[in-house]
């Protein structure tokens, strides 16, 4: 373990950051950052200055965020993020009444850092590339649940006063769904217009299927409005097209980070590797590259990535007792990643089809049988990853059979 000029434990805010500072020489010194950049970077560099360069152990309360982003930038800096969970056992242990304080927090961050550092592992970046695909994908992520939460509060609105715009706008989550909700957002308006009109829609937005769209205009001239209270559509109607904009919006959005994503990931040098696995994808193949990383003396094993996503499940002893349940700590992007691959990966692979239709056999529900293939998954993905060769199916399956595993008898 190298050595550490000195020990820094950091509780962030959003204005104001506590710091706690202990020298070789077992001094402690407290001081009060302000949230600025050049504040922080101020401070960072009277800290090397002091200590020449040496490397200096800091400990902080998140993986994330505008300190590490400043701080991640000095080679010098060991960063060591500490799990909030963490932290708050480790403070109820010398206060058992709850209290809790900034500088009490980074006086604790120090303490746990100086003490226990073998126990702590260290924060290495990856390479830019890397970290550009992780953040990528999550932020899309985060884009695609919030279009999940439009297309349900339209769904819901529309089924309060317009319950047949569903069944003619197509797919809810379209720019065609929302081009005809953001013109025609009740019963009324969509009856006015003419059908060469309709028809020119429909084409403009790549639905050129005759049957579908005279079906869809014979159902809107016999249709009946679920309700005329103009009190409910028009306060409703305005609500729609409000959100429809939004989602427009957000589509296109989707759609920028899709073109960005597959132009980094093609440059990635793990590419065809996470692309060779079934179902992977244009969506899954870069998260699963992102949760991996690109330094191979990540994960020791990969019972360590089964820990550190929440896949592996966990086990708890009481004393007769003991029970198994799902992993609650864990980053949740993660767990998500490889949840949704194993989703995807029954759909391409009959092993994994088989195995999820064994474990639904045994009573478990889908999650729980979905958590199960990955856990299957995270072992061939990181034995791939380490030996740096693509996947292949019929390897794999052959490597079934020779074990005499059941598997090969029911997708045979």
């Amino acid at each position: 373990m190298e050595d550490i000029a000195a020990y820094i434990g950091v509780d962030w805010g959003d204005k104001r950051h506590s710091v706690h500072m202990q020298t070789a020489g077992g001094v402690i010194e407290h001081c009060e950052l302000e949230q600025k950049p050049d504040v922080v970077h101020d401070w960072v560099a009277q800290v090397k200055q002091r200590f020449q360069g040496a490397k200096v152990a800091i400990a902080i309360e998140q993986r994330k965020g505008a300190v590490i982003h400043a701080l991640m930038m000095y080679d010098f800096l060991v960063l060591y993020p500490i799990n909030p969970k963490a932290l708050a056992r480790y403070r109820e242990a010398f206060r058992t009444s709850g209290a809790k304080d900034d500088p009490g927090d980074s006086q604790l961050l120090l303490d746990l850092l100086s003490k226990h550092r073998d126990q702590l592992r260290a924060w290495v970046p990856d390479t830019v590339e890397a970290r550009t695909l992780q953040l990528l994908c999550e932020q899309r992520r985060k884009l695609v649940n919030h279009r999940v939460a439009l297309t349900n509060r339209i769904t819901s609105l529309l089924k309060q006063y317009f319950p047949q715009a569903l069944d003619w706008v197509g797919d809810i989550a379209s720019i065609q769904s929302c081009d005809f909700l953001m013109t025609w957002p009740n019963l009324r308006a969509v009856q006015r217009v003419r059908q060469d009109s309709l028809r020119k829609f429909y084409h403009r937005h790549n639905c050129r299927t005759a049957a579908v769209i005279d079906e869809r205009m014979a159902q809107i001239a016999k249709a009946v409005p679920l309700t005329s209270d103009p009190a409910i559509i028009e306060p409703l109607s305005l609500s729609v097209q409000t959100y429809a904009t939004q989602l427009r919006s957000l589509i296109q959005a989707i759609q920028v980070f899709d073109t960005r994503i597959a132009h980094v990931f093609a440059q990635h040098p793990d590419h065809d590797l996470f692309d060779s696995f079934p179902g992977a994808g244009a969506v899954c193949a870069p998260r699963l590259s992102a949760a991996f990383g690109t330094d191979r003396s990540r994960w020791q094993s990969a019972t360590d990535l089964q820990s550190h996503s929440g896949i592996a499940p966990v086990t708890e002893r009481s004393g007769k007792a003991l029970w198994v349940h799902h992993r609650l700590a864990c980053p949740k992007f993660v767990k998500q990643t490889f949840h949704e691959f194993a989703d995807q990966s029954i759909r391409f692979s009959p092993w994994a089809r088989a195995y999820y239709d064994q474990q639904r056999g045994r009573g478990n529900d889908h999650h729980a049988a979905l958590r199960a293939l990955a856990y299957k998954w995270i072992r061939i993905l990181f034995r791939c990853w380490q030996d740096r060769e693509p996947y292949d199916e019929a390897t794999y399956t052959e490597a079934l059979r020779r074990h005499g595993s059941s598997l090969v008898e029911n997708f045979a």
